[in-house]
This record gives structure tokens, C-alpha cells and sequence, in this order.
């Protein structure tokens, strides 16, 4: 039986460059509408072992939400490099740049 852990790994690898989704939304996508801090731990402790592009997972606001500067800068810097434009130092436009696996 598939876990939730194994859900969410295979829907964040299916996030095609240029595009992102929310924390929430692949928690609830992975049977957890409720589990959006598991994504985060999820991609904090398993991005390298999975190569999961974690830089495509931004918060419901459609803001970068890491805190760490540096890390920050990476995640603004390779999404900017995938054609995302972020606006007002720090969000993205979910309306157009948001992905849904069921399109």
C-alpha cells in the first residue's frame, strides 16, 4: 500500500519546470488536506535523497515562505530560471503559474 509520504514524492516530481504548487494543495492531493507541515518536512529531509524540485512548492499565498536567506535566494533564483515571475520581492502569480495534475 502506497503511503502518504510516497503520494506527495511522486506528485512533487510531477511539477513541470516553470510551474509550482502549494504545500496544501499537495498534501490534500496526497490524502491529507490537513498535512501541509508534512510536505514541508517531507521536502526538508528527503528533496536530496528524492531529487525532488523543491523549489517549486511555494505556500498557499503564493509566496516563497522559507525563512533562511540563503535558501531563499536559491528558490527565487531557479524558479526566475524556469520563466516564474516572482513580483513584490517574493510572490508568485498562483492564477497563472499554479499547477493542477487533474488539467
Amino acid at each position: 500500500m502506497e503511503t502518504f509520504t510516497d503520494r506527495a514524492i511522486a506528485i512533487i516530481k510531477s511539477i513541470p519546470e516553470g510551474r509550482v504548487m502549494t504545500y496544501g494543495q499537495i498534501a490534500k492531493l496526497a490524502g491529507s488536506p490537513r498535512g501541509a507541515r508534512q510536505i514541508v518536512r517531507i521536502l526538508h529531509s528527503m528533496s536530496k535523497k528524492h531529487r525532488l524540485p523543491w523549489h517549486r512548492v511555494i505556500n498557499s499565498k503564493g509566496e516563497i515562505g522559507i525563512k533562511d536567506e540563503e535558501a531563499f535566494f536559491t528558490q527565487k533564483s531557479f524558479l526566475q530560471k524556469e520563466g516564474v515571475e516572482v513580483y513584490n520581492h517574493s510572490f508568485v502569480n498562483l492564477e497563472k503559474y499554479r499547477f493542477n495534475p487533474a488539467d
